[in-house]
């Protein structure tokens, strides 16, 4: 009996031993899929999460995006870049974070409003910008109000802006002088003083003169407007540079006499440049020209080339007059930029030579640059590329 209940007693006890180890199993396997799935949860939200950051961080927009307080909660690269963040910013307010005049006022405006509000500031540190800011603070019941603002650089916009500005207002000017001198003597002609042989042929004189400045002014600001949007093809093939400056010198001749300037050329025979010969020669027509007007009287005026040994060849225009102001080297190529005003009009300057000249280098792949020679005169530097020799 004893026997008995002892086999019974271990009997039961190795089922139940047995059924607590499938227990223990079927709880081991349970566990280890509940672990599983969460962890596959995690990896698929900290997936998501470094999804959205690297999509937040590719947007051009600076990205800031405030808590509750106001402190800062996230920032994107772009808005770390655009402030040269160095140090992580987040917890701070937005005053101690990103020193810029009003945006605590911008952003305060949007939280209170649940309105979109935007403002311009202008950001001097790391580099001047103009910077154009949206802020908006959506309003949900079971969120914490988070601000969001969204940083957009305008300054190259602002700067075209006013280079559109700049260049419509000096192209009416440029157009009114000569057609207000025009019309002004036709009048005079038609009230009687065609009837005056010589005050007439002086009128007409006046008159044709202004009309080849219109027609310069226009001929320039169609190749200008051509050059800048790449719509001018350049015929690009070996062009020997000594007889095109010959050509230069001859169209010039008689412009040079009046001032007494001698034309000058220092160039290596057969230089050879793979060029489009007729823009080429309008870039050095255009720096000759711009030196006989601008050097001095009996003075000389040279063209000069030779190899710079990277594939590219260095063509100057030197002149010996007084020289380049040393705040206007950085201004000389852009639109109707003049040194001297009243000369360049009373010369019929149209103001876009040279900044045909730089157009025309960027063009072949080349530059246009000034060296000054304090009170020795100016050297305009034209680097195009050389013919390459196939062996």
């Amino acid at each position: 009996m004893e026997t008995a209940i002892a086999i019974l007693a271990l009997g039961l006890a190795l089922g139940f031993g047995l059924w607590t180890w499938r227990l223990r199993g079927q709880l081991a396997d349970a566990r280890a899929d509940l672990n599983r799935c969460c962890t596959e949860q995690e990896m698929q939200s900290e997936s998501q999460l470094v999804q959205q950051h690297a999509l937040l961080d590719s947007m051009t927009e600076g990205l800031l995006v405030l808590d509750g307080k106001g402190h800062v909660e996230m920032t994107n690269a772009s808005l770390r870049r655009l402030f040269g963040l160095v140090e992580d910013v987040r917890g701070r307010s937005l005053k101690e974070a990103f020193e810029l005049s009003g945006l605590t006022e911008l952003a305060s405006a949007a939280r209170d409003s649940g309105e979109l509000r935007d403002a311009e500031f202008t950001l001097a540190e790391p580099k001047l910008r103009q910077l154009h800011v949206n802020a908006l603070c959506p309003r949900r019941a079971d969120e914490i109000p988070r601000t969001i603002l969204v940083f957009h650089d305008v300054t190259r916009l602002k700067e075209l802006e006013n280079t559109r500005r700049d260049f419509v207002a000096n192209v009416s000017h440029e157009l009114r002088t000569p057609i207000s001198l025009i019309k002004g003597f036709t009048e005079t002609l038609l009230d009687g003083a065609v009837t005056d042989k010589v005050k007439a042929r002086q009128f007409l004189q006046t008159i044709d003169k202004h009309t080849d400045r219109l027609s310069y002014l226009i001929d320039d600001l169609l190749t200008l407007s051509c050059l800048e949007s790449d719509q001018l093809a350049m015929n690009r093939q070996p062009t020997e540079l000594q007889p095109l400056a010959e050509r230069v010198h001859e169209d010039l001749a008689a412009k040079a006499a009046k001032r007494s300037i001698r034309l000058d050329t220092d160039i290596p025979d057969g230089l050879m440049l793979d060029a489009d010969g007729d823009r080429l020669q309008q870039a050095v027509f255009n720096l000759v020209d711009n030196a006989i007007k601008y050097g001095r009287p009996e003075g000389s005026v040279t063209i000069e080339a030779h190899p710079n040994g990277n594939g590219m060849a260095e063509v100057a225009v030197v002149d010996d007059g007084h020289g380049i102001p040393a705040e206007s080297v950085e201004k000389v190529f852009e639109r109707f930029f003049r040194v001297d005003k009243a000369r360049s009009r009373e010369s019929g300057g149209t103001g876009l030579g040279l900044a045909i000249v730089k157009h025309i280098a960027q063009a072949h792949g080349g530059q246009v640059r000034l060296e000054r020679r304090e009170g020795k005169g100016s050297r305009f530097v034209l680097s195009m590329p050389l013919v390459k020799h196939v062996e």
